[in-house]
């Protein structure tokens, strides 16, 4: 009889493996954000990634981060961990787990509170001392919802497309 392979990745390697493919699917030019919701039995119940909402055209709608408010995308992209909490299609998100490869803003971090995820694992916190991430903070730690940064491994895997 012969053992099992010891190189398979871990379950954190592996859901933030699929947030950062998703990111992929995003069309900002400056920013890549995704997102994995996994159940408990760690299952994929919905992934996300910033974008424009549905029917609002990504060749119409503006992708600048200056100008007039509204010539910008800030007032019109939907975050990743808000676009796979509205993706989900089943029946409740209460005590799933989140894999984001950028923390939260205080706005999602809203809909992570209001839609029962328990625990959220991050890759970036590149926006740490912000007023909206600093808010997000301290709203997930009001309302329990443990963090925690995703450690990477080092490990690399290529994926031929």
């Amino acid at each position: 009889m012969s053992e099992k392979r010891k190189d398979y990745i871990s379950w954190d390697e592996y859901f933030m493996g699929v947030a950062k493919l998703a990111a992929h699917r995003s069309k900002d030019p400056n920013s890549q954000v995704g997102s994995c919701i996994v159940s408990t039995d760690n299952k994929i119940l919905s992934i996300g990634y910033n974008g424009f909402p549905r029917g609002c055209s990504d060749d119409i709608f503006p992708w600048s981060r200056e100008g007039e408010t509204l010539d910008t995308k800030y007032v019109y992209v939907t975050h990743s961990e808000l676009n796979a909490i509205l993706n989900f299609r089943g029946g409740s998100l209460e005590g799933s787990k989140m894999y984001v490869t950028l923390f939260p803003c205080n706005e999602c971090s809203k809909a992570i509170i209001q839609s029962g995820i328990r625990e959220l694992i991050y890759g970036d916190d590149k926006y740490a001392g912000t007023p909206q991430v600093v808010a997000s903070k301290r709203m997930l730690d009001a309302a329990g919802v443990h963090y925690r940064r995703y450690i990477p491994t080092g490990r690399s895997i290529t994926i031929s497309v």
